[in-house]
């Protein structure tokens, strides 16, 4: 007998009938082999067959109109080799939506809604099986303009300062303590890489504002898990003119010692522009310009451009840092700045980095950032960083005006 593991995020968007959620969590597979899309009398059946049980969810999006399938952990390798017979689906793309999910996306070329969703298990793979039959634009716009269930939605952003402009008030600082909650990081001897964020953040927060120069948000205050891109949602709502993310992780492997600022990737930006542009609200993509009325193609050429202008500020920032960091006689890492394509630095408009603080996996750093005196000094010189990086930029921004 059939088991249908169907999370409760589902139901919204089916048309009747029961369903059961399961806690199920792992890290499954795409079985390509015996997957299949095809086209049918009465609409479209997707059949993926992945190795093991995990949650999952399903809706529509529109403009353009495709179908969204998010999962627990699922590596899509080899989604382009299944067995695809339909002229209702494009394009299909997948890749990590947030931290422990993935994403799959399949363009569709016109409008359908899920008519059937389940999870069987009732042979030797589970199986996730959907039924899509064509609407009206008028119904499939109803459902793509659902808001996100409860369950899933970012959490709310409340008690942020209004966005004030570049070189008109205080530097808007975003601090981001990594992990959080469910999600506590690396750890070593008790500690937890989140905690020790935490309270470098909060200590952080506190020279900044003793400065006068600087207003401070969070993206956490407590030892909660937020998701990745909720905290550029966050960042962009304090109208931020810097985003700082602090991690001290630990490596399985060799050693790593020292302070170490990451920037993004130049080959993980077309990817995340193409990913901001089908996974945010077009209200939340870019400040200060409307893309509510554009399509994924022509929100991902205007992420492009701001990323052109924000990419220089960005060096700058992490030279800035770099320097005040050593030149306050603080250990960093051989190679101080490194690029990648972490979640949180793809805000095509606000310049940001993540700094790892040091490595728990070295005693040296763990010492230090255990050590009061030495997370003193560290946020000190992060306040220098940013307030030679703030004057240049707002010089800058000045000689670039009219």
């Amino acid at each position: 007998m059939a088991i249908r593991a169907v999370l409760a995020l589902v139901l919204w968007l089916l048309p009747g009938g029961i369903a059961v959620a399961q806690d199920l969590s792992a890290l499954a597979k795409l079985v390509p082999a015996p997957s299949r899309i095809e086209d049918r009398a009465d609409g479209v059946a997707i059949d993926l067959v992945i190795t093991q049980a995990v949650p999952w969810r399903v809706r529509v999006m529109d403009a353009p109109p495709r179908l969204v399938l998010d999962t627990r952990e699922v590596d899509w390798t080899g989604l382009s080799s299944i067995s695809l017979n339909s002229k209702t689906i494009g394009a299909a793309r997948a890749g990590v939506f947030r931290q422990g999910w993935s994403r799959l996306v399949l363009a569709l070329n016109g409008p359908y809604l899920v008519d059937m969703a389940e999870m069987s298990t009732d042979q030797n793979l589970p199986r996730l099986r959907l039924t899509l039959k064509s609407a009206s634009q008028e119904a499939f716009a109803a459902a793509a303009s659902l808001p996100e269930p409860p369950q899933w939605a970012l959490p709310a952003v409340s008690d942020l300062p209004k966005p004030v402009g570049r070189g008109t008030g205080p530097i808007v600082v975003v601090l981001d303590p990594g992990h959080g909650g469910i999600d506590p990081g690396a750890e070593r001897d008790g500690h937890k890489e989140a905690d020790l964020m935490l309270t470098f953040a909060r200590e952080l927060k506190e020279v900044l504002l003793r400065d006068g120069r600087f207003l401070v948000v969070l993206t956490r205050d407590d030892d909660v898990f937020v998701p990745l891109e909720a905290r550029i949602s966050i960042a962009r709502a304090a109208g931020a003119h810097v985003f700082l993310s602090l991690h001290a992780d630990a490596l399985a492997e060799g050693e790593a010692v020292g302070a170490t600022l990451y920037t993004l990737d130049d080959e993980a930006t077309d990817e995340a522009a193409q990913a901001l542009a089908e996974r945010h609200d077009r209200d939340d993509l870019l400040s200060g310009v409307d893309l509510t009325a554009q399509d994924d193609l022509v929100a991902t050429i205007l992420i492009d451009m701001a990323r052109t202008e924000t990419e220089p500020r960005v060096l700058r920032l992490a030279s800035a840092l770099e320097a005040a960091i050593k030149g306050a006689g603080l250990k960093m890492h051989r190679r101080p700045h490194q690029t990648g394509g972490f979640s949180v630095l793809k805000s095509p408009d606000i310049p940001s980095a993540l700094l790892e603080l040091g490595f728990l996996s070295s005693a040296r750093d763990m010492a230090r950032l255990t050590d009061a005196d030495w997370r003193a000094e560290m946020a000190a010189a992060l306040r220098d960083g940013l307030g030679v990086w703030a004057a240049e930029d707002a010089s800058l921004a000045a000689l670039r005006k009219p």
